[in-house]
């Protein structure tokens, strides 16, 4: 039966919307600790003298890192208690944001960028493993929505404050790092009180090595699909994220106390939108909704990129359109592709999959730092532009390969059916 004829969706439990807030806001620290490079970079890249290629390359290394921690992690992701892995690369996250916060020169925040990527580029992966073991798929799309709210909240609540810290205390763009960790802390004491052991899985696991596990996770035809869709949902993001800020300022005429209007107006909007996608993620067909999305979003990105001096009140109304294109996309896709791997490889499948999306923003951040340019310290950016159609052209492959992602979770539907009937027969 078509998913828009499916039953009313199952309740939460208690327990389950516990998961649901600590997973939320574990994601809101990983997501603030990424997303403040970008409202920081000006500050960063006149504070250190640095060009656009130099901090897109302190971007880019977080996510190449994180990508090569995930290789390396998932062979063994589904030997162990995925709250254990939670809590192991929680603290190895907030040793790295620590780190960020005392950088000194511009070799020291590659290195606390690196280490942080190293940790936080997996945790994601991780809670989406935790969601695949706790919820059924026709709750997912609601998780998903709660969960990809840390990306709002971190808009609305961190990014301002954030900024206000930047521009008012003595350490400067310093200070947001310095609160992310200390709070991170706080939650991690949380996450090792109140979240239950998450091991069922350990029970369907073979004899296979890691290193056979990761081979047979990593060339299965069928989850190959979904690598490549994850892969190239970020490159855009990676892309176009790293220069927002500069490109506010120096090309659409915004200052830095503009910023934080113009980012908390985004967030509050994603706030309203994604709780509201996840819902109709449960009820409608998901890559119906991806594919509106995708198209909303392409044609928003192609007028916000070739916006030039601009009135706060316009940018804020583009930014926020763009906003809900580009988070309407997040909730579809986690859900459908979530759906692919078997329980005994959700925890190596979660792993490979944040890795190559990882790799795959890393690099598309180095790229756009070598297509961007900057004549002097406050010049505008040039060819940002040209960010935008590429995001055009990538969104278009993606949708492409959600719509055989989409195939794929039919099918194996209809095969776990056939399997439960043959089973009671």
């Amino acid at each position: 039966m078509k998913e828009k004829m499916q039953a009313a969706p199952t309740p939460f439990t208690s327990y389950q919307k516990l998961v649901i807030f600590i997973l939320s806001i574990t994601q809101f620290t990983v997501i603030l600790d990424f997303m403040i490079m970008s409202p920081l970079g000006d500050m960063i890249m006149k504070h250190m003298l640095l060009q656009p290629s130099q901090f897109g390359l302190a971007v880019a290394v977080y996510a190449i890192s994180a990508g090569v921690s995930g290789v390396l992690t998932a062979g063994f992701a589904d030997r162990f208690d995925r709250k254990k892995l939670l809590l192991f690369f929680y603290l190895g996250f907030i040793a790295g944001t620590f780190l960020c916060g005392f950088a000194y020169s511009y070799a020291t925040l590659l290195a606390a960028r690196i280490i942080t990527g190293l940790f936080g580029g997996v945790i994601g992966s991780i809670s989406m493993a935790i969601i695949t073991d706790i919820f059924s798929l026709q709750q997912r799309g609601r998780v998903m929505g709660f969960t990809f709210m840390g990306f709002s909240a971190s808009q609305v609540l961190g990014l301002p404050i954030g900024l206000y810290l930047a521009t008012h205390m003595a350490w400067g763009w310093k200070a947001p790092f310095l609160m992310v960790a200390i709070m991170a802390l706080l939650i991690f004491v949380l996450i090792a009180l109140k979240l239950q052991p998450v091991n069922k899985h350990l029970a369907l696991q073979s004899d296979r090595s890691p290193l056979v596990h990761l081979w047979h996770t990593a060339s299965r035809r069928d989850y190959r699909v979904g690598y490549s869709a994850t892969a190239l949902l970020s490159i855009g993001g990676f892309m176009m994220m790293p220069f927002g800020a500069a490109f506010a300022i120096n090309n659409l005429g915004l200052k830095n106390t503009d910023l934080t209007l113009l980012y908390m107006v985004g967030g509050l909007a994603s706030v309203i939108i994604m709780p509201v996608i996840g819902k109709l993620s449960d009820k409608v067909d998901k890559f119906t909704i991806f594919a509106v999305a995708t198209v909303w979003m392409i044609i928003m990105v192609v007028i916000y990129t070739n916006l030039a001096v601009t009135p706060i009140w316009e940018v804020v109304i583009f930014n926020v359109l763009m906003m809900v294109g580009i988070m309407s996309r997040m909730v579809p896709s986690g859900a459908l592709t979530s759906a692919i791997p078997d329980m005994p490889d959700r925890g190596a499948y979660m792993s490979i999959n944040a890795s190559l999306q990882q790799l795959a923003g890393g690099i598309a951040a180095i790229v756009a730092g070598l297509i961007v340019v900057k004549k002097n310290e406050n010049s505008p950016l040039q060819h940002y532009n040209t960010l935008g159609y590429i995001m055009v052209v990538v969104s278009l492959v993606c949708l492409w390969l959600l719509y055989r992602v989409r195939a794929l979770v039919k099918k194996k539907a209809v095969q776990q059916v056939v399997q439960a009937e043959t089973a009671v027969h």
